[in-house]
């Protein structure tokens, strides 16, 4: 049994992982760490875990971490941190850490660092098994690569590239906003951060990893749409290939794939809501292919993909705690 902890256990990443972590068959959550909340019951703030755990939020759990103090049960084996971006790396160099222990980040700040496993396992799931830093993909970032690496990989994404996005509620965090109040979002759709994401860099970088030249710009443009959670990508691109050729290459790049399938029938959202799945479609518009893609923003997107890669990182089974199921109703 794996021992692991959170750091910043308040927000909806952190809820989302409580959800998978205590039921996963391998795992023992050790701690919770929320300066805000310390003391509380988890399900005070994570309603959803009533009955599920007996959990308190605690305020220092450095100890734990450092190896001293780890007590009879043994030290932690992972921790995830579900902090704001811009301080996950002032926590860890604030913090004498164990060696060996398994760092999942979801936020930004280690992405493009050579020295972190970038945790998309479709490209990178050898290099997790055994890691022990991982910085985990955005939830926009992942839907797109989805769409674009195998056309990458294949040498069809060279020129411009178009891509837009619609995204949940709560990919903005839980702290309450001006474009995320029920009144403002609710029957409401608008574009923000047009051709200026931030996780354009993440996605240029993982798209030259697999062979793309960049000689061509990435166009995206996100959208907030009035839901809770999911992603829906729309990727296009000119090729002379063929609608089956195009298919049966992200059939190739997919098939050792544990969460993304590719279909030939058209996806929508309920189909991965409350799923670790990346669904894919292709199909082929006179001289351009149009690839969608969908997924949970909270669990593909970012909590559930942090599980699957310290599934893979600690030798577990990849789809262990994630045989999640959708509901079309």
């Amino acid at each position: 049994m794996k021992r692991v902890g959170i750091i910043g256990g308040g927000g909806y990443t952190a809820g989302e992982l409580l959800r998978i972590l205590v039921h996963h068959p391998e795992v023992e959550i050790a701690f919770v760490e929320s300066s805000s909340q310390a003391g509380k019951a988890v399900h005070e703030v994570h309603s959803d875990l009533v009955g599920d755990t007996d959990l308190h939020f605690v305020g220092n759990a450095g100890a734990m971490l450092s190896g001293s103090g780890a007590g009879d049960q043994g030290p932690v084996d992972a921790v995830f941190l579900c902090m704001g971006h811009g301080m996950s790396r002032g926590w860890v160099e604030s913090h004498r850490l164990r060696q060996g222990l398994l760092v999942v980040d979801l936020s930004t700040d280690y992405r493009l660092d050579s020295d972190w496993v970038y945790g998309l396992p479709e490209i990178n799931r050898e290099a997790t098994r055994g890691a022990t830093r991982i910085a985990n993909p955005g939830c926009f970032a992942t839907a797109i690569q989805l769409a674009l690496l195998p056309l990458a990989a294949a040498g069809l994404a060279e020129g411009e590239v178009h891509v837009n996005g619609i995204t949940g509620s709560t990919g903005a965090g839980q702290s309450p906003s001006p474009t995320t109040h029920f009144s403002w979002r609710n029957a409401n759709v608008s574009l923000y951060k047009a051709f200026n994401h931030q996780h354009l860099a993440e996605i240029s970088r993982s798209a030259q990893q697999v062979g793309r030249q960049a000689e061509g710009d990435i166009h995206f443009l996100p959208v907030r749409g009035p839901f809770a959670r999911g992603i829906l990508v729309t990727c296009y691109l000119d090729t002379d290939r063929s609608e089956e050729e195009l298919r049966q290459l992200f059939r190739d790049f997919y098939a050792g794939a544990a969460f993304t399938h590719v279909t030939d029938e058209g996806i929508n959202l309920k189909q991965v809501v409350n799923t670790n799945k990346g669904l894919v479609h292709v199909e082929k518009h006179g001289n351009k292919v149009l690839v969608t893609t969908a997924i949970d923003n909270l669990l593909k997107g970012a909590s559930g993909q942090a599980v699957q890669n310290m599934n893979l990182a600690l030798g577990l089974e990849e789809q262990a705690g994630l045989r999640l199921k959708a509901s079309m109703f």
